[in-house]
């Protein structure tokens, strides 16, 4: 489990493919930027721009892990060399200043638009219909691996908007300094509210009741 609080902006500094290109995954070479490794141990799991990776093997200030074909076509940014947001795991009496976040990518999200408003930046994000439905107003949702709310939600055709208010500090430090207009983001919903939606699809049994 995370919290999505983004510790630190890494860069992933190789790709190697593993098997096939079309059908295999690669093996990703990350240098883990201002990321404290010394308590981090081979079969660790670290959040990598939102997806939960577990390190196969550290040299310094570096890591690798694994990522399977699978992983490869629900997410993005983990395919190519550029910046990426780390955290590491929660620990027992780990501080959860964000929400608990699973590092399991729901789907992608388009960046609709990234415009200054005040002191601040407002992100639209259009969300895809199958995730529509967890999003709420003032709601969680994790986006690149960062805990973010929800400051609206408008419903689409194919999904709906939301959009996000990106104080100047949370822009500094993850890559979101780095997102246009046009981008695709990871995007997980809220742990609870996958939860909630579950308890709501299916009858109670009459020994429930």
């Amino acid at each position: 489990m995370f919290t999505g609080l983004v510790a630190a902006v890494g860069r992933i500094v190789r790709v190697q493919p593993l098997a096939d290109a079309e059908q295999g995954g690669v093996r990703l070479t990350i240098d883990a930027g201002g990321l404290d490794l010394n308590d981090v141990g081979i079969g660790d799991s670290i959040a990598v721009q939102g997806a939960c990776m577990t390190a196969i093997a550290l040299d310094g200030g570096q890591f690798q892990v694994d990522v399977s074909r699978e992983s490869l076509n629900l997410t993005v940014g983990l395919d190519r060399e550029g910046e990426v947001n780390l955290e590491k795991s929660l620990r027992v009496g780990d501080q959860i200043g964000g929400h608990l976040v699973s590092g399991h990518v729901d789907g992608m999200g388009t960046v609709l638009s990234f415009d200054t408003v005040g002191e601040s930046r407002e992100l639209i994000i259009r969300v895809p219909k199958p995730l529509a439905r967890f999003l709420a107003y003032k709601g969680s949702i994790t986006i690149n691996g960062i805990s973010l709310t929800v400051n609206r939600v408008t419903d689409t055709d194919d999904g709906c908007d939301i959009r996000i208010n990106i104080i100047p500090h949370t822009q500094a430090v993850t890559t979101l300094r780095n997102v246009r207009p046009g981008d695709r983001v990871n995007l997980e919903v809220d742990t609870i509210a996958r939860y909630v939606e579950r308890m709501l699809s299916i009858p109670r049994p009459d020994d429930l009741k």
